[in-house]
Parts: structure tokens; sequence; C-alpha cells
């Protein structure tokens, strides 16, 4: 659905986040006439008067009467089409769409390579326009990484578009009609479960990308049991993390039999992160570009912030940024990064229902655990209750903290001048924070850096 194609429709906005205010203005510019209402809490309202817009109205309450009045809602990524209020204003006739639908709607032939999975599809997206750049190529670095598709200047118009993608923006790529040239998945582990409702909506919202969407090219991780027993008939299909693709054998990067690049110097942090480095190289060739010339500029990147994010070291104790981390498997990952050294995980953060069963059954197998993990945020009790056998045996030392700041006191005084403070949650931040930046921000903070010179995200928007 086109922007042009709501003229004359009765038209909400829901959300007034950086996507909403985004879509306001797409609407805004292409239909300066257009009525619109806001659904928004008061505090939003009263930012949204501010703008001086005569057709913007605002409700600080959506429920299904108020919702169905619509022909059409814009919805921020963060609100679920699963509520029981847009579901019955849905089974009404109200449509729900997300701005990354009218984007798509819009630029039916645009180059893109759009990018999804549970874990590293941030820095695979941030990576794979760098090597593009690398190559000459005008590309454009948008999306969920922190910039909405709807606020991208295009002039001029880039060749290629990285696009990160969300499980809650997948179904609107599909939703929008058109095809995406390329579509990465990288990997699925249970994630989002609050919005999604179940695990097994989840798999099905985020594979839309190439189900539904029916991208040209997918390319999909062999390693993943689910990605791998995917039948996409509409689709050509690149496999990597598979000997006839690209695929790392120790740090060497291959194509097929062919010898590219010896990864172990890339500043990408975990072998997992390294195995991303055959994706966006699996995605350059599915754009048609030579990609094997590309992987040098690697050793160029710069890691994105909040993601084993090394801060740096305090009086013996080295600081590790890994926010974003809002799964299990996640702070699975980040530990692995850090064996080398004697580590304190600080985990816990609002309570998503996920399973932290794998997680202890891995520690509890594990020959080099973490030397102490301190718990905190809402789903802290449990993974606290879950863990103490463990920390029962020796296997580590176990802390229950009162919020992030008791939390990196009680790891400094368990380390005693000696290791690594590993912020890495495996859960999100809501309530306590913002968002997982913001959280970032605050433990940076508290072990002594300047939060505004680690959070810079580099390469966003459109460059050469």
């Amino acid at each position: 659905m086109r922007v042009s194609q709501l003229e004359g429709a009765r038209v909400a906005l829901w959300g007034w986040g950086r996507e909403g205010r985004a879509a306001w203005r797409a609407l805004r510019t292409q239909l300066p006439a257009l009525p619109l209402t806001l659904f928004c809490n008061e505090a939003e309202a009263a930012e949204a008067a501010a703008l001086g817009d005569p057709l913007l109205a605002t409700m600080t309450h959506a429920d299904a009467d108020s919702l169905s009045a619509f022909d059409v809602v814009v919805k921020s990524p963060g609100i679920s089409p699963y509520r029981p209020e847009a579901q019955a204003a849905a089974a009404r006739g109200t449509r729900f769409i997300g701005g990354t639908t009218l984007w798509f709607a819009a630029h039916p032939d645009a180059r893109t390579a759009c990018v999804t999975g549970t874990k590293g599809k941030s820095t695979t997206t941030s990576l794979l326009a760098h090597l593009l750049r690398a190559g000459g190529h005008r590309t454009a670095l948008a999306g969920n990484i922190g910039l909405p598709l709807l606020e991208v200047a295009e002039d001029p118009a880039p060749e290629f578009w990285a696009i990160e993608l969300s499980s809650y923006q997948t179904g609107d790529v599909a939703t929008s009609g058109v095809r995406p040239e390329v579509a990465v998945v990288l990997n699925l582990f249970p994630e989002h479960l609050d919005w999604h409702g179940s695990e097994a909506r989840y798999v099905e919202d985020k594979l839309r990308l190439v189900t539904d969407a029916r991208p040209r090219t997918a390319v999909l991780n062999a390693a993943d049991p689910r990605l791998a027993a995917l039948d996409l008939p509409d689709s050509r299909v690149l496999w990597f993390n598979r000997a006839d693709g690209w695929h790392l054998r120790g740090d060497a990067l291959f194509r097929g039999d062919a010898f590219v690049f010896d990864t172990a110097a890339v500043p990408l942090p975990g072998r997992h992160n390294r195995g991303n480095l055959c994706a966006v190289m699996a995605a350059i060739e599915a754009l048609g570009v030579d990609a094997a010339p590309l992987a040098p500029a690697a050793l160029d990147f710069r890691p994105l912030p909040h993601r084993l994010q090394w801060l740096g070291e305090r009086d013996g104790i080295a600081w590790v940024n890994d926010s974003i981390s809002t799964t299990p498997h996640a702070s699975l990952a980040a530990l692995d990064c850090h064996r080398a050294r004697r580590v304190a995980i600080l985990l816990g953060g609002h309570d998503r229902g996920l399973d932290w069963a794998d997680f202890a059954s891995r520690l509890r197998d594990d020959t080099m655990p973490p030397s102490a993990i301190v718990t905190m945020g809402g789903n802290g009790p449990r993974i606290h209750a879950l863990l103490q056998p463990l920390a029962a045996e020796g296997r580590f030392a176990l802390e229950a903290a009162e919020d992030l700041a008791d939390a990196v006191a009680r790891a400094r005084r368990l380390l005693d001048g000696d290791g690594v403070i590993l912020l890495s949650p495996g859960a999100p931040s809501f309530g306590a924070y913002r968002d997982y930046t913001e959280r970032g921000r605050h433990f940076a903070a508290l072990a002594g850096f300047d939060p505004d010179a680690i959070s810079s995200i580099p390469g966003l928007g459109v460059a050469p």
C-alpha cells in the first residue's frame, strides 16, 4: 500500500516513537490535507500538539471501538498486532500496516538486501553496507538498526539498500507486495514471545520475509535446522555455513573449496559474528557483485555499540557492554567470547517468559563456567532460582542485585580487581530503561566511561 492510496481513507497512527514520527512526516509530506489521528500516551500527545499540525488529533486510549473507526492504522513496530484490541478491530475490517510497508510499496524497484535473525542482524547488516561501500557502491544502511526507512534521504538514490528487519517488521515487507531482491535469515531462537504470543508464531512471523515476501534470492544458514528444512519454491536459495558455499574452516573464509581470506584479525567478537561474514559474502554475491575481493575490507569494520562492545579496562577489570543481548542464547555466545579470563556476567531484565533451562544445562556441562553471575531485573529471581543448585555445587558465585548499579558493585567485589564484567543480560530492558541503548549507556557510566563516546552507530543512512 502506497501513501498515495491512503487519500480519502480514515487513517490513524498508533505509537509515537521514531518510527511513528517518521510515518507522520511521510504521510503529511505526501498528503498534506489528510486528517490523522494519533494513538499515544499523554506525554506524547503534548509533544505531537507542539507540532502545530491542525489535522492531527490525538487519543490517549486505544481500544477495539476506537481503532475500528479507521480504515488503516499505521502502527509502530513495537505494538503487537496480536493484542486483543487490534485483533478485534482487524476482524471489523481495520487494516494494520507499518512504515516498512509504506516504504517498500513506494520502492518496488529498489535493490534491497534485507537481513533478519534472532542474533547478529545489526552487525551483519552494517557489515554488508560496509563491504558494498568499500567496493564503490553507494549504499543505504537503515531499518531496525536505528534509522527508519521512511527517514532516509535518497538524493541521489543509493545503488543498494542494506536493511535490518526485526520480527516485528518482516511481515510488513510481505504485506507491501514487493519482493526484496535478497533476504538473509541468520538464525532462529525463541525471542519476543510477549509480542508474538508463542514460539511457533515468532518463527512463522520471522520467516515471512522468505515465505510470504518471496525474495528473488534467499540467503539461509545451513547450520540452523529450521532454516535448513525450508522449501522456498519461489526463490533462488544460497546457503552459507555449508561446504559448497561461503563457510569458515577455523578462522579461514572459504567459498566452496577456494580459500578467500583469514578472518582472525577481523574486529568481530566471537566466532558466531565471524560466521555471519559468510552471510554477508553470500548476500553480496546474490546482488551480482564479486564478493571475494571485498572480504579484506572487513578488517576496517567498526563494531557496533552495545554488541559485545569492549569499553576498556579500569583497575584490572575489563568492561564489556552487550546490552543488546535479549535471549539466553545471546548470553551464552557472549560467555564463549571471554573464556580466557575470569568473568562476572550480569543477567536479567524484563521477563518475557523465555526458558532459561538450556542456559543452566550448558553451564552445568561447561568445563570453564563464569566465575560469577549476578542476577537482576524482573526475571532475575527466576534465573537465580534456576542457577542456585549449580552455585551450591561451587560452579560459580551467584548473587542477586536490586538493579544494574547494584549488580555492577557486586560484580566488582566478586572479581576483586581481576577479570571481565560482562553485561549480557539475555533479557530486554523494558521497565528499568527505555531501551537497550539507555541500559548500555548507564553501564558505561557505572564503569567510568563516557556514554556518548561509546554509543554512535557508524554509517547510518546513505554513503558512497
